[in-house]
Protein backbone atom coordinates (compact mmCIF):
# COMPACT_ATOMS: atom_id res chain seq x y z
CA UNK A 1 0.00 0.00 0.00
CA UNK A 2 1.66 3.40 -1.07
CA UNK A 3 1.09 5.72 2.28
CA UNK A 4 1.61 9.05 2.46
CA UNK A 5 3.18 10.89 5.03
CA UNK A 6 3.43 14.13 5.70
CA UNK A 7 4.01 17.18 8.59
CA UNK A 8 0.90 19.43 7.28
CA UNK A 9 -0.49 22.69 9.19
CA UNK A 10 -3.69 23.71 10.19
CA UNK A 11 -5.53 26.77 11.50
CA UNK A 12 -6.37 27.26 14.48
CA UNK A 13 -8.54 30.49 15.61
CA UNK A 14 -6.62 32.37 12.96
CA UNK A 15 -3.21 30.71 13.73
CA UNK A 16 -1.48 27.68 12.69
CA UNK A 17 -0.54 24.31 13.95
CA UNK A 18 1.36 21.13 13.35
CA UNK A 19 0.12 18.03 12.54
CA UNK A 20 1.16 14.58 11.32
CA UNK A 21 -0.71 13.02 8.93
CA UNK A 22 -0.36 9.24 7.28
CA UNK A 23 -2.98 8.99 4.65
CA UNK A 24 -3.91 5.21 3.87
CA UNK A 25 -6.87 6.43 1.88
CA UNK A 26 -9.98 5.65 4.06
CA UNK A 27 -11.56 6.56 6.72
CA UNK A 28 -10.68 9.42 9.12
CA UNK A 29 -9.30 8.76 12.77
CA UNK A 30 -7.92 11.13 14.87
CA UNK A 31 -4.86 10.46 16.79
CA UNK A 32 -4.71 12.37 20.19
CA UNK A 33 -1.18 11.93 22.07
CA UNK A 34 -0.35 11.83 25.64
CA UNK A 35 0.96 14.67 27.70
CA UNK A 36 4.52 13.66 26.42
CA UNK A 37 3.60 15.89 22.73
CA UNK A 38 3.54 15.00 19.74
CA UNK A 39 6.36 12.47 19.60
CA UNK A 40 7.66 9.84 17.27
CA UNK A 41 5.73 6.76 18.70
CA UNK A 42 2.69 8.91 17.93
CA UNK A 43 3.60 9.55 14.45
CA UNK A 44 4.10 5.74 14.02
CA UNK A 45 0.37 5.22 15.68
CA UNK A 46 -0.85 7.08 12.84
CA UNK A 47 1.59 5.14 10.22
CA UNK A 48 0.27 1.87 11.86
CA UNK A 49 -3.92 2.86 11.55
CA UNK A 50 -2.65 3.87 7.82
CA UNK A 51 -1.53 1.03 6.90
CA UNK A 52 -4.77 -0.57 7.80
CA UNK A 53 -6.32 1.80 4.91
CA UNK A 54 -7.47 4.65 7.43
CA UNK A 55 -6.08 8.21 7.04
CA UNK A 56 -5.15 9.48 10.23
CA UNK A 57 -4.11 12.83 11.62
CA UNK A 58 -2.46 13.28 14.78
CA UNK A 59 -2.49 17.36 15.89
CA UNK A 60 0.35 18.68 18.08
CA UNK A 61 -1.28 20.19 20.90
CA UNK A 62 2.16 21.28 22.90
CA UNK A 63 3.33 23.47 19.64
CA UNK A 64 6.19 21.55 19.12
CA UNK A 65 7.39 20.85 22.57
CA UNK A 66 8.13 17.47 23.58
CA UNK A 67 8.57 15.87 27.02
CA UNK A 68 10.88 13.15 27.86
CA UNK A 69 10.12 12.91 31.82
CA UNK A 70 7.00 13.23 33.99
CA UNK A 71 8.16 16.26 34.99
CA UNK A 72 8.89 18.02 32.29
CA UNK A 73 5.36 16.64 30.78
CA UNK A 74 3.61 18.15 33.63
CA UNK A 75 5.54 21.37 33.21
CA UNK A 76 3.93 21.35 29.61
CA UNK A 77 0.83 20.22 31.24
CA UNK A 78 0.31 23.24 32.44
CA UNK A 79 1.72 25.84 30.13
CA UNK A 80 -0.73 24.99 27.61
CA UNK A 81 -4.03 25.80 28.82
CA UNK A 82 -7.46 23.48 28.11
CA UNK A 83 -8.38 26.02 25.62
CA UNK A 84 -6.16 26.21 23.22
CA UNK A 85 -5.73 22.61 23.73
CA UNK A 86 -9.33 22.14 22.64
CA UNK A 87 -9.22 24.53 20.27
CA UNK A 88 -6.55 22.76 18.27
CA UNK A 89 -8.19 19.38 18.72
CA UNK A 90 -11.42 20.86 17.19
CA UNK A 91 -9.76 22.32 14.30
CA UNK A 92 -7.69 18.89 13.36
CA UNK A 93 -11.59 16.77 13.27
CA UNK A 94 -12.64 19.66 10.99
CA UNK A 95 -9.54 19.21 9.17
CA UNK A 96 -9.97 15.54 8.89
CA UNK A 97 -13.64 15.96 7.88
CA UNK A 98 -12.75 18.16 5.27
CA UNK A 99 -10.19 15.89 3.86
CA UNK A 100 -12.39 12.87 3.85
CA UNK A 101 -15.54 14.32 3.69
CA UNK A 102 -17.41 11.17 2.73
CA UNK A 103 -15.66 8.74 5.36
CA UNK A 104 -16.90 8.42 9.06
CA UNK A 105 -14.36 9.77 11.40
CA UNK A 106 -12.59 7.99 14.84
CA UNK A 107 -10.76 9.38 17.49
CA UNK A 108 -8.15 7.56 19.07
CA UNK A 109 -6.55 9.08 22.49
CA UNK A 110 -3.64 8.24 24.34
CA UNK A 111 -3.84 9.10 28.52
CA UNK A 112 -4.55 12.92 28.46
CA UNK A 113 -6.19 12.64 24.58
CA UNK A 114 -8.27 9.90 25.77
CA UNK A 115 -9.55 12.69 28.32
CA UNK A 116 -10.57 14.32 24.59
CA UNK A 117 -11.45 12.19 22.72
CA UNK A 118 -14.47 11.28 24.70
CA UNK A 119 -14.94 15.36 25.23
CA UNK A 120 -15.09 15.26 21.10
CA UNK A 121 -17.25 12.33 21.13
CA UNK A 122 -19.46 14.41 23.68
CA UNK A 123 -19.85 17.63 21.65
CA UNK A 124 -19.44 16.06 17.50
CA UNK A 125 -22.07 13.59 17.15
CA UNK A 126 -20.27 12.90 13.90
CA UNK A 127 -17.40 10.86 15.42
CA UNK A 128 -18.64 7.04 15.22
CA UNK A 129 -16.31 5.48 17.29
CA UNK A 130 -13.65 6.21 19.89
CA UNK A 131 -10.81 3.85 21.29
CA UNK A 132 -9.52 5.57 24.80
CA UNK A 133 -5.89 4.04 25.42
CA UNK A 134 -5.54 4.04 29.31
CA UNK A 135 -6.91 7.42 30.03
CA UNK A 136 -10.36 7.76 31.24
CA UNK A 137 -12.50 11.14 31.54
CA UNK A 138 -16.50 12.30 32.60
CA UNK A 139 -18.85 13.35 30.10
CA UNK A 140 -22.35 13.97 29.62
CA UNK A 141 -22.74 10.79 28.42
CA UNK A 142 -26.44 10.93 26.97
CA UNK A 143 -24.68 12.98 24.24
CA UNK A 144 -22.08 11.00 23.41
CA UNK A 145 -23.20 9.09 20.02
CA UNK A 146 -20.02 7.15 19.13
CA UNK A 147 -19.20 3.44 20.05
CA UNK A 148 -16.32 3.64 23.00
CA UNK A 149 -13.83 0.74 22.88
CA UNK A 150 -11.22 0.90 26.31
CA UNK A 151 -7.43 -0.77 27.28
CA UNK A 152 -6.52 -0.29 30.10
CA UNK A 153 -3.94 -1.41 32.79
CA UNK A 154 -5.38 -3.35 35.65
CA UNK A 155 -2.90 -1.85 38.16
CA UNK A 156 -2.71 1.58 37.36
CA UNK A 157 -1.29 4.44 38.64
CA UNK A 158 -2.28 6.91 37.30
CA UNK A 159 -5.64 5.88 36.37
CA UNK A 160 -7.02 3.73 38.98
CA UNK A 161 -9.51 0.69 38.47
CA UNK A 162 -12.18 1.89 40.55
CA UNK A 163 -12.42 4.94 38.47
CA UNK A 164 -12.26 4.00 35.57
CA UNK A 165 -15.12 1.16 36.81
CA UNK A 166 -17.02 4.02 37.75
CA UNK A 167 -16.66 5.85 34.18
CA UNK A 168 -17.97 2.63 32.59
CA UNK A 169 -21.29 2.10 34.50
CA UNK A 170 -21.45 5.87 33.62
CA UNK A 171 -20.88 5.44 29.80
CA UNK A 172 -23.80 2.05 30.29
CA UNK A 173 -26.20 3.82 32.30
CA UNK A 174 -25.91 6.92 29.70
CA UNK A 175 -26.79 4.34 26.76
CA UNK A 176 -22.81 4.25 25.28
CA UNK A 177 -22.09 1.12 23.36
CA UNK A 178 -18.68 0.54 25.36
CA UNK A 179 -16.30 -2.40 25.49
CA UNK A 180 -13.80 -1.93 28.23
CA UNK A 181 -10.23 -4.17 28.11
CA UNK A 182 -8.47 -4.43 31.33
CA UNK A 183 -4.64 -6.21 30.87
CA UNK A 184 -2.74 -7.55 33.65
CA UNK A 185 0.68 -7.01 34.46
CA UNK A 186 1.19 -3.83 32.72
CA UNK A 187 1.95 -0.12 33.43
CA UNK A 188 0.39 3.32 31.59
CA UNK A 189 1.63 4.15 28.54
CA UNK A 190 2.40 0.03 27.50
CA UNK A 191 1.34 0.91 23.89
CA UNK A 192 4.15 3.74 23.74
CA UNK A 193 7.16 2.38 21.56
CA UNK A 194 9.23 4.85 22.93
CA UNK A 195 8.44 4.23 26.79
CA UNK A 196 9.75 2.46 29.22
CA UNK A 197 6.21 1.17 30.29
CA UNK A 198 5.59 -0.33 26.57
CA UNK A 199 4.89 -4.22 26.25
CA UNK A 200 4.94 -5.51 23.04
CA UNK A 201 3.01 -8.44 23.46
CA UNK A 202 0.16 -6.33 25.41
CA UNK A 203 0.23 -4.22 22.82
CA UNK A 204 -0.15 -6.09 20.19
CA UNK A 205 -2.94 -7.71 21.47
CA UNK A 206 -4.32 -3.99 21.69
CA UNK A 207 -3.87 -3.34 18.38
CA UNK A 208 -5.95 -6.41 17.36
CA UNK A 209 -8.85 -5.61 19.25
CA UNK A 210 -8.74 -1.90 17.82
CA UNK A 211 -8.72 -3.02 14.51
CA UNK A 212 -11.22 -4.99 14.53
CA UNK A 213 -13.23 -2.49 16.72
CA UNK A 214 -12.20 -0.09 13.96
CA UNK A 215 -13.23 -2.12 11.09
CA UNK A 216 -16.90 -2.58 12.58
CA UNK A 217 -17.77 0.78 13.32
CA UNK A 218 -16.33 2.72 10.34
CA UNK A 219 -16.62 0.09 7.52
CA UNK A 220 -19.21 -2.11 8.61
CA UNK A 221 -17.30 -5.53 8.92
CA UNK A 222 -17.90 -8.09 11.25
Amino acid sequence: MNIQKSEIQIKVNGKSANAYLADGGGAGVLVLHAWWGLSLSFKQVCERLAEQGYTALAPDLYLGDIAKTIDEAKALLGKYDNELKGSIVKAAKEHLALFRPDKPIAVVGFSMGAGWALDMAENDPNVSAVVMYYGAGEADYDKVKAKVLGHFAEVDEWEPLDYVKEMEQAMKDGGVDVTLHFYPKVAHWFMESDRPEYDSETAQLAWKRTFEFLNTTLRGGS
